[in-house]
Parts: structure tokens; sequence; C-alpha cells
């Protein structure tokens, strides 16, 4: 314990040496903002947890600030598609892409950037420019969706049945196979994919939506036994009317549409309002 003693004015000695020799731009820079926090980890949260517009400004400012960074470059073209931006973030998926560091991944992401942007051609040609051995969830997932752009159906459910293997939740994959079969008029295997999709996320609205409409294709206007809340149940119920009135069962229409009103714990615009065009 004395030896530590003897030893401790000596330390801090140093230290304030050391304080004394600190210049401002070291200051500067111990107390920059990005460097307050653990950069990854504050990156990861914008692009989790933030809302697309912040992520956005954030990435850019970054960005801007060290524009040799490829993860912030990154970063501000999937905030900026998080945002519904995705125009903009092609310009910048370019410049990832042109960096030495780029990858395959960010290859594919650009590709899915294009598809929001509706340049499905310039999607398949950066799909092609990816190897074959890069096989991801997202990779085929943006593959079946170009493959049902070209009404290659079999290509397409070879797409889509490959990315739902590569997720562990692959409800989303399973509801855009459905609604791809939905469009080709092959309703009862539609039906079965958005059952698949909402036994991995009941929550899925989309889904139980899409359902409705694949069963009221086939005459079948009953709600299906999944779960689904006193609102959702109203919106059903105001799906599978439209779905009945555009066959011509408009008695069936009418019976649903006031089911959805007398259902909707609130006043149902929607439905009240078809229901007075259908009595016009």
């Amino acid at each position: 314990m004395t030896r530590i003693l003897r030893f401790a004015p000596a330390a801090l000695a140093v230290l304030a040496l050391a304080a004394c020799n600190t210049t401002d731009a070291e200051v500067e820079r111990a107390l920059d903002p990005l460097n307050v926090i653990d950069e990854t980890n504050m990156a990861d949260i914008m692009l989790s947890a933030a809302a697309p517009d912040e992520a956005v400004n954030y990435f850019r400012r970054a960005a801007t600030e060290d524009p040799t960074r490829i993860d912030l470059q990154r970063g501000l073209a999937t905030s900026l598609v998080r945002a519904g931006r995705a125009g903009e973030a092609l310009t910048v998926w370019q410049r990832v892409l042109d960096h030495e560091a780029a990858m395959d991944q960010d290859r594919v992401d650009y590709a899915d950037a294009l598809i929001r942007n509706g340049d499905w051609d310039d999607a398949q040609a950066q799909l092609d420019a990816t190897p074959p051995t890069f096989e991801t969830y997202e990779r085929y997932r943006l593959e079946a969706m170009i493959a049902d752009s070209d009404e290659e159906w079999d290509r397409a459910d070879s797409f889509y049945e490959t990315a739902a293997g590569l997720t562990t939740r692959p409800a989303n994959v399973y509801n855009n196979w459905g609604y791809s079969l939905l469009t080709r008029g092959d309703f009862p295997r539609a039906e079965e994919m958005f059952l698949r999709a909402i036994s991995y996320d009941p929550d899925l609205f989309t889904a139980k939506n899409n359902l409705v409409l694949a069963r009221a294709a086939q005459g079948n206007y009953q709600l299906p036994l999944v779960n689904m809340n006193q609102i959702e149940r109203a919106q059903l119920l105001h799906t599978a009317a439209l779905a009945a009135i555009r066959r011509g069962d408009v008695r069936d229409g009418r019976g649903l549409l006031t089911e959805a009103i007398d259902t909707h714990p609130q006043h149902f615009e929607d439905a009240v309002t078809a229901l007075r065009a259908l009595d016009a």
C-alpha cells in the first residue's frame, strides 16, 4: 500500500503534463458527436428504430462529414428507401456500388430500389450481375417479383418457394406468392398461400384481406376462421361485400355491408357510402 501511495504523485504529474499538452483539435475530436456513441450501434439504431425521415437526416449529415465511409452511404440509401424515396436512393446506391468495399448485398438492395422505382429491366440486370452463389432471401424474393411482372409463372413459383425456405419469417413471401396466384386466377392455391402467411404472422392484415378476396372469387363470402379484432372484422366484411357486388351478387353484398356497419365500433364511412350508392 505504501509503494502505491509513493508513486501516486508522479502518476498525477504525468497526467497533468499530458493534459497541458492536449491540443484543442484533440479535444474537439474527443467530443465529436459521432464518437460519443459507438457509431456502428448508432447506425443500427437509426435504421431499426428511428423514424425514416429522421434516419435520412442523420445519415445525410454523417455522410457529408465523411463521404469516404461506405457504411454511411449505405445507411443513407437504405433510409431513403424506408422513407418511400426510392428515386433519391438510386444515386446513393450507385455511389455505394462504385466504392471498393461494395458487397453483393449492396447490388441486391440497389435492385430492390430500382423495382420500387418501376425500373424492372435495370433491376433484373443488377441481379444478373450478382454472382449465382450469392443465395439470399432478399435476392430470390426480388427474382420472384420480376418473374411475376414478366408473367413467367413457373420461374416465379420456383423463386417464391426458394425465398420462403431461406427465411424464418416467410409470411410476406407467402402473401406475395398468394397475390401472384390471385392475379392468375388460381384462387384455391392463392387461398392456401394466404393461410400459410397468416400462420406465420397472425397480425398480417394484408394477407387476411387477400384471403377474403380469394374466397370471394370462388363465391364464398363467409369470413375465414382467423384471428381478427372488431375493426378488422368490419373491414373484411366490407371487402367481401365489394367482391360480391362485383360478381353480381348484390343481395349478398348489401347484407355484408350492413353487417360491416353494425360490426364496426365507430362510424364506418366507406361501408356507409357504398351502401348508400347501392340503394341509390
